[in-house]
């Protein structure tokens, strides 16, 4: 991580319809938020909020069964206007910033979710999907789940699977241990002939 790049750790929780049943126009919506930035490796911030959905306020059994979320903490969440004035205070106009998430769908569903609100998209950064990277660094064939991930470096989870500031501080947890592998692996800076032959002696054995 440098200096001079703020890191935000970013995983939201999305309605979903009941299995097997069609809803009409139905797309999902972020009913949960958690974010953790970091910078110089230090995490300075932490936010977590439950956030009503605009089109489809009501949440299906599987939703709330899944994800163990209740129809009570969404309605009591931030407007989804709020909850966009909240992602634009992690704007760092002084510093560049990475949003980091474990798959695409977050950044995705944010998008069609601001689309459909009319607002525009809050930030202002780069995008990395940590499970992507990771299916690289380790040549995986497939995308691995957040906590399976985690449990390979023989490690446990933060707090419970599914919250979003606790999969949010999991996503961090992987990132600083890929980090710390890459730096493993990166090559040493390769000797030359001088620093492979001592000269001075080779000189001598032909005199």
């Amino acid at each position: 991580m440098t200096t001079k790049r703020q890191y935000l750790f970013i995983d939201f929780e999305f309605t979903m319809p009941e299995e097997n049943v069609r809803v009409k126009d139905f797309y999902p919506e972020i009913i949960e938020v958690g974010i953790v930035a970091v910078m110089n490796e230090q995490i300075i911030r932490q936010f977590s909020s439950f956030v009503t959905p605009l089109k489809f306020p009501i949440l299906s059994e599987r939703c709330k069964s899944f994800l163990h979320i209740t129809q009570e903490q969404v309605d009591k969440g931030l407007s989804f206007y709020d909850f966009i004035r909240k992602l634009e205070e992690f704007n760092n106009d002084s510093v560049e910033t990475t949003i980091v998430t474990w798959g695409n769908m977050d950044m995705k569903v944010l998008r069609q979710n601001c689309l459909a609100a009319g607002v525009p998209f809050p930030f202002q950064a780069e995008e990395l999907d940590l499970s992507m990277e990771y299916k690289r660094f380790f040549g995986n064939q497939n995308q691995t789940g957040l906590w399976k991930a985690v449990q390979e470096y023989g490690k446990e989870g933060t707090g419970r699977h599914h919250r979003a500031l606790d999969d949010a501080l999991t996503t961090y947890n992987i990132f600083k241990l890929v980090e710390k592998d890459k730096q493993y692996l990166e090559k040493p800076k390769p000797t030359t002939i001088g620093d492979r032959v001592d000269f001075s002696k080779l000189l001598n054995d032909f005199a």
